[in-house]
């Protein structure tokens, strides 16, 4: 055992369980690649402040969650909670909204880290697949977005999660039902604690999971009986939208999420057999998070997908991913001079696109061809001098069994008719 272990409420992927989290990942991507979503990458930490003002300072995040440290030259940094921020920061540091063709459409993937209580689905370091459209206020753009979700999710075979879904008003509306929550806050028996964040944003208590908070808010006035007519008619359209591409939802008028720039539309989607932790992923619309970041006005809209709670989603769901074999080819030689034949066969076929590897180490027969079923490949190449100074190699088809020999210098080429046409 090694001396030092990983840190707690982290986790390590490796092989081959970690094929699921680059399929996963690849899965979530792909309807964002095929929509006209750039890629972006960030620092994984940030300025301290960046997060402040843009998750919210009255957040669990920022308060409480949040890996804060000064660099040596005083400077105060962040390891990233969250991602959009970050994308956004970045977005308008580089001007991407000047370029003219907006929305901004950017996609990425990465590492985030929060001091939380660790239990299943829930790490202090954790990766995430995320979405963002920056610089358009259109129904359209939300619909969109919470379409390609679901069809990431479909498309690794996940049926049983559900998308919820609540409008948070705008700056025109939400104030009035501030104030309304607030003088209801204010008669519930809530500690310290819980008040002081009700007058700093009372709808952070709605999110509030401790039971003795969520039984007290029976009968709090619900923001949709506050929303202006503009907002009705913007979250009525993304209604009509997702349903008419076919997109199930629930309405959750609950609903708010756990950070403080979300305006109008938010959603999240669910998964019930993940437990307590049932959230697989979630987005809005914050179409102030620019102007409180420093930039102009740029309405946006956005998610992050979780890539460990995907993964225990569908393990949840039994869903087997089909997963391509590491290794298709195994070469087994058998002497010096198949060493030096074999180890170039393996080069020319990862050359032309077979994924190839070789029996390293010296081993004997018996012990490379163990090596080979592990490996999973689906043909074997056998050489030893007798086979070389006949100018062929034994192939051997690991599920069948047979063994053919086939010329040197063609085995690369009959590999490639064997295996078809690949990605």
């Amino acid at each position: 055992m090694s001396t030092f272990q990983a840190p707690k409420g982290t986790y390590d992927l490796i092989p081959p369980n970690s094929a699921k989290y680059l399929a996963v990942r690849e899965a979530i991507a792909a309807p964002l690649r095929a929509s006209g979503y750039g890629y972006i990458e960030t620092p994984g930490f940030e300025s301290v402040e960046l997060f402040a003002r843009g998750v919210g300072e009255s957040t669990d995040i920022v308060t409480k969650e949040m890996y804060a440290f000064e660099t040596k030259g005083g400077d105060k940094l962040a390891l990233r909670p969250e991602g959009t921020a970050s994308v956004l920061r970045a977005a308008l540091e580089a001007n991407l909204h000047k370029a003219g063709n907006l929305p901004v459409k950017l996609w990425y993937s990465g590492s985030y880290y929060r001091y939380e209580r660790p239990q299943k689905g829930r790490y202090r370091h954790f990766s995430q697949v995320g979405a963002e459209a920056i610089g358009a206020e259109d129904p359209a753009l939300d619909a969109e977005l919470i379409i390609l979700a679901d069809q990431a999710y479909r498309s690794l075979g996940l049926r049983d999660f559900r998308i919820l879904l609540n409008s948070l008003g705008d700056k025109e509306c939400r104030p009035v039902y501030r104030a309304a929550l607030q003088d209801f806050l204010r008669g519930l028996d809530l500690d310290e604690d819980t008040l002081r964040r009700a007058e700093i944003n009372p709808l952070r208590v709605l999110d509030d999971k401790r039971d003795s908070v969520q039984k007290q808010l029976d009968g709090a006035p619900l923001l949709r009986d506050y929303l202006c007519d503009a907002c009705k008619a913007y979250h009525e359209e993304v209604r009509e939208l997702i349903t008419a591409a076919g997109v199930s939802f629930e309405d959750d008028p609950k609903l708010v999420r756990g950070l403080d720039y979300y305006t109008r539309t938010t959603f999240e989607f669910v998964h019930d057999g993940l437990g307590s932790q049932s959230a697989v992923g979630g987005g809005g619309r914050y179409d102030g998070l620019s102007e409180m970041l420093g930039g102009p006005a740029l309405p946006s809209v956005g998610w992050a997908l979780g890539v460990d709670r995907t993964v225990l989603a569908l393990e949840a769901e039994g869903v087997e991913l089909e997963l391509p074999a590491a290794t298709t080819v195994f070469a087994v030689p058998l002497g010096d001079e198949a060493r030096r034949v074999l180890f170039a066969k393996v080069n020319e076929l990862r050359k032309v696109g077979v994924a190839a590897d070789f029996s390293y180490g010296g081993k004997g027969l018996k012990g490379a061809m163990k090596n080979a079923n592990r490996s999973g490949a689906r043909f074997t190449i056998v050489a030893g001098e007798r086979d070389l100074a006949e100018g062929v190699v034994q192939l051997k088809d690991m599920e069948s069994g047979d063994q053919t020999p086939v010329g040197v210098n063609e085995i690369v080429a009959e590999l490639e008719a064997r295996l078809g046409p690949r990605a």
